[in-house]
């Protein structure tokens, strides 16, 4: 296994200067959720340089692919994630962790007939609004897999635990009926009050949910004209928990309050999924302990876990097969995801540094995966067991 290691490790060294130009010119160029057409094409480029036999499209998704090499079991999928954020661009650092994917599965490739099994490269786009791991979820994609990973961009902070909240994107549409808002606003009903009182509503009943519980919305159309009654007014909510059963209890509240705002303007209510619904995440012990060890033995000084913060598509793969989502820092300093200054950061030097150890620590764990029947078989086990939790 050691002389593995070192044959990826090598590679790894000898092809990062192509990972590292590719991780910086989607930070350049920055593609938002089911736009990543040129970064989809990127990836696939090197990869099919490795030798990988390519599906792109994938799975009906025009910038998601799978790359495959090898055959039969053990299988382990590497996950690549692309898509940037409106305006602020690599705001989450998806450049940088889907480099490092890519960049481990091209080291993996230089071991074909020396390593059993299967390794996929799995292009995952759309993470930060649909998720196509969701898609994929539900289609088997995932299913014959011993091990589904990726490393994530941290700002400042380095852990393997990971947890992710439930989700579920829902929109309120009211209808009511125009008036003139001076003239004859009695012959109006407001679809806009509708909407107001169900934020009302919702502010209530934060009181009476679990404090891990996350409520956050926005009014998405009030009205057209201060003269006019509104007829139709949206609002636009996430609601997110720990564990898919308490999130469903919070939605149906939700519900209530949507009918009961309704009912209190007279005015009428509908709602929808405006995004597909999130899951939260399996955890695998034996898997996070092997990844420890080996964070730690590439010299990554790792935190404990802060705590679930969002939410992610890893979540819907973590319920079909063993999978984990460690977060690597790519800047010394504390910085939140989602801001420009993480975007800056990509870029940086120690970005880069990171973008390489991250490859290195995601080979070294399929090597592992692949190599020890022990480890998959508990990796297994615990698979099972938290999956029924």
């Amino acid at each position: 296994m050691r002389e593995l290691k070192d044959k990826v490790q090598k590679v790894i060294e000898e092809f990062s200067p192509k990972a590292i130009a590719l991780s910086d010119e989607l930070a350049l160029n920055p593609e938002v959720s089911e736009q990543e057409y040129s970064s989809s094409r990127k990836h696939v480029e090197l990869l099919k340089e490795a030798g990988f036999e390519i599906e792109y499209p994938f799975c009906g998704i025009e910038t998601a692919f799978r790359a495959v090499i090898g055959k039969g079991s053990p299988k382990v999928a590497l996950l690549v994630e692309y898509d940037a954020l409106p305006e602020i661009g690599h705001a989450c650092g998806h450049n940088v962790s889907g480099a490092m994917s890519t960049l481990a599965g091209i080291a993996l490739a230089s071991l074909k007939g020396e390593l059993n099994g299967q390794v996929q490269v799995i292009g995952t786009p759309a993470e930060e609004t649909n998720g196509a791991k969701i898609k994929m979820s539900k289609e088997g994609v995932f299913d014959e897999l011993d091990l589904a990973m990726m490393i994530h961009s941290g700002g400042g902070v380095s852990y393997v635990h990971y947890e992710c909240l439930a989700m579920d994107a829902l929109e309120f549409v009211f209808k009511g009926k125009t008036a003139h808002a001076a003239a004859s606003p009695w012959e109006g009903r407001n679809a806009l009050n509708g909407v107001q009182l169900m934020f009302h509503a919702l502010d209530m009943l934060r009181q009476h949910i679990r404090p891990e519980v996350r409520i956050h919305g926005i009014i998405h159309e009030g009205g057209t004209a201060p003269n006019i009654v509104p007829e139709r007014a949206v609002a636009r909510f996430y609601f997110r928990a720990p564990k898919r059963s308490l999130l469903n209890e919070v939605v149906r509240k939700a519900f209530n309050c949507a009918k009961g705002a309704a009912l209190a303007t007279e005015t009428e209510v509908d709602w929808r999924n405006f995004e597909l619904s999130f899951d939260d995440m399996v955890t695998n012990r034996p898997a996070e302990e092997k990844m420890e060890s080996i964070m730690r033995e590439l010299g990554v000084e790792l935190s404990p876990f802060p705590g679930a913060q969002g939410s992610s598509d890893i979540g819907n793969v973590s319920h079909r097969c063993p999978a984990m989502q460690p977060v690597l820092s790519i800047t010394p300093r504390k910085m939140a995801l989602h801001t420009r200054e993480l975007a800056e950061a990509t870029m940086m030097d120690e970005a880069h540094h990171a973008l390489v150890r991250g490859a290195k620590a995601l080979a070294f764990m399929a090597i592992e995966v692949m190599m020890d029947e022990k480890l998959r078989s508990s990796i297994r086990e615990a698979f099972e067991k938290e999956k029924q939790a």
